[in-house]
């Protein structure tokens, strides 16, 4: 498959609209995989990710375990496909038992050249709204990138920042991204495929997902600060997370307690994302 840079500019502003009901099981279900207890009804930080998920009929299904593109999302002709990061504004909390709308926009496409060869990335931008209310806004960001090259060199990997006021471990095992992809219904197999994502990617194991590590950042901020409402939440992944190795979530509150300063380390103390929230 190919795509020039034209082409692919012919995605911008691409329109999907999905419409989703806000159902109670997919969050009992999500508080059992983050091990705590969730009540009521609204729909916590990023667990919206839960709904509006891309139903492909097999048939309809690229080598990766993603639904084939050019349909929504442009036909990036580059095999390897991950989150890269995302900012989102909060509104107020979905509610089980509403009726949700999500009209999502292709609202950038940048094709770059990077040390390791081509690069895209695209911005979709959504914005959900239920029962006539804005709920909340997001920019999603996904980075396109080619095959791993025989004998390249990875990146150098950068030391995670010391000096966090709260941190928690968590065991991220295959048990924990098989529920996170059934969830999510997220085919890709970088998550649970080990021969794929070491023969065919090149990674050296089974991927975290990112926007599972981005969730565990907001829950830490969630169970150190349980009375606090999030406003917005900005996130960068800087590194794969490979399961089967303990990884660590930190955050450090600003000095009035506003704004908080996370991110995620892996088992050897190298960051592999970073984020910020501010809270009222």
């Amino acid at each position: 498959m190919s795509a020039s840079p034209q082409k692919l500019d012919d995605w911008l502003d691409k329109q999907e609209v999905l419409k989703d009901d806000i159902t109670a099981f997919p969050l009992k279900a999500m508080a059992a995989t983050l091990d705590r207890e969730e009540s009521g009804d609204s729909v916590p930080p990023l667990w919206h990710w839960l709904y509006f998920l891309p139903v492909a009929p097999m048939s309809e299904v690229g080598p990766d375990g993603h639904p084939k593109r050019g349909g929504f999302l442009p036909p990036v002709p580059l095999p390897r496909r991950m989150w890269a990061g995302g900012r989102l504004t909060f509104h107020t909390p979905l509610k089980v038992g509403e009726r949700a709308t999500r009209t999502s926009t292709i609202a950038n496409i940048e094709d770059k050249t990077g040390r390791s060869g081509r690069l895209v990335f695209v911005t979709v931008q959504h914005t959900i709204e239920a029962g006539g209310e804005l709920k909340l806004e997001e920019e999603h960001d996904i980075v396109y990138r080619g095959a791993p090259q025989d004998g390249a060199r990875p990146p150098q990997p950068q030391l995670a920042p010391k000096g966090e006021t709260w941190r928690r471990t968590i065991d991220a095992d295959a048990v924990m991204l098989f529920r996170y992809s059934a969830l999510t219904f997220n085919g890709h197999r970088i998550h649970y495929d080990y021969p794929y994502v070491t023969e065919v990617e090149g990674y050296p194991g089974l991927i975290v997902h990112g926007p599972l590590i981005a969730t565990l950042l907001v829950d830490l901020v969630r169970r150190e600060q349980p009375q606090a409402t999030l406003q917005s939440f900005a996130f960068k992944a800087v590194r794969p997370t490979f399961a089967g190795h303990a990884f660590t979530v930190c955050g450090k509150p600003s000095a009035d307690g506003k704004i908080i300063e996370l991110w995620a380390k892996d088992h050897e103390g190298y960051l592999t994302m970073r984020a910020t929230a501010a809270i009222a």
